[in-house]
């Protein structure tokens, strides 16, 4: 049988195609306690250079919800082997709060000697507190909350999954929000809103498929010229991604970092270090896990040549 050059090229072509779109990790958590929502940083102290990762902790929680008050941090050198370095805030840091509003996902930021932590509380708004360690003790940076759906126009139903990027030009963002991606600029001091709060644009999204849609878990990283934008889906959500050409948007949808997962929620975050990138994510991954009962686990995340992401494809058999 003998197929027309054409056709064997178109061949070829998909075959390369379908060796070079996908990543495949073995599935493993970082931890034998299950957390969630990670946020993860490379920081530089007197001790040397660490990697540092915030968590959700859900182990804390009642099983049936996602309602413990204090979140949870982890320690490594090189991210194969990590340290449960204990509590480093719950929410009565902020006096502001009550004591059992719920800690959701968090992040982190340093910027003039100081280590920034983005606090969501209760569902309805975001402190921030402050430490001169990534370890804390944290202190409110604040007597009130940055961002505070009672007080704020345009804060959305629910401002939680804060992720902060500071360009090259020292200019901080927040991105918040679920359902309607925001975004507001921070004041240097990392503690103040800088300006309104505006609604991201993501244009390109299919028309044939109504579940890619912005659900949640925002998260900016760039890339040479370009920024991504990473988002949750939804519930349960496929982590999608979006391109442009300013931090502020507006972006336009590319495709899949990371497929629907046996699982309600997900999250992700993005660290790049020494040249290479890496996708946090979380997933059912331990005996008794589940919807909220989580596992972060890590994988390599590689790019093609014109800058598209490869998908990251678990195999959670593989990581036993």
């Amino acid at each position: 049988m003998h197929l027309p050059l054409q056709t064997l090229k178109i061949a070829a072509a998909m075959a390369l195609l379908a060796t070079t779109a996908h990543a495949v990790h073995a599935a493993q958590p970082l931890s034998t306690r299950f957390n969630a929502d990670p946020s993860p940083h490379y920081f530089t102290t007197k001790e040397g250079g660490s990697f540092y990762l915030y968590a959700t902790d859900d182990a804390s929680n009642s099983g049936k919800y996602w309602d413990s008050v204090t979140w949870r941090l982890y320690k490594s050198k090189d991210m194969r082997t990590w340290t449960d370095a204990g509590v480093p805030l719950d929410v009565t840091v902020f006096k502001w709060a009550r004591p059992d509003a719920k800690a959701w996902a968090p992040e982190a930021a340093y910027r003039n000697g100081k280590y920034y932590f983005y606090a969501p509380i209760g569902g309805d708004r975001i402190g921030v507190a402050v430490a001169d360690d990534p370890a804390g003790p944290f202190r409110d940076a604040r007597a009130d909350a940055l961002v505070d759906k009672a007080r704020d126009a345009n804060a959305g139903d629910e401002p939680f999954d804060p992720a902060v990027f500071v360009d090259g030009d020292g200019q901080a963002y927040m991105y918040f929000g679920t359902r309607v991606p925001k975004v507001v600029k921070l004041k240097a001091d990392m503690a103040s809103a800088d300006g309104p709060i505006r609604n991201l644009v993501i244009e390109g999204l299919p028309a044939g498929d109504p579940k890619k849609a912005y659900g949640e878990a925002p998260f900016l990283h760039r890339r040479g010229g370009t920024y991504y934008f990473t988002f949750s889906t939804g519930w349960p959500g496929q982590i999608v991604y979006a391109t442009g050409t300013s931090p502020a948007g507006p972006f336009t949808y590319r495709g899949v970092v990371l497929d629907y997962l046996k699982i309600s929620t997900n999250h992700q975050a993005i660290i790049e270090h020494e040249g290479r990138s890496w996708l946090f994510y979380h997933d059912n991954l331990l005996p008794g896990g589940g919807s909220h009962r989580r596992s972060i686990a890590i994988a390599p995340l590689e790019y093609e040549a014109d800058g598209r992401i490869r998908q990251v494809v678990p195999d959670p058999v593989a990581g036993k």
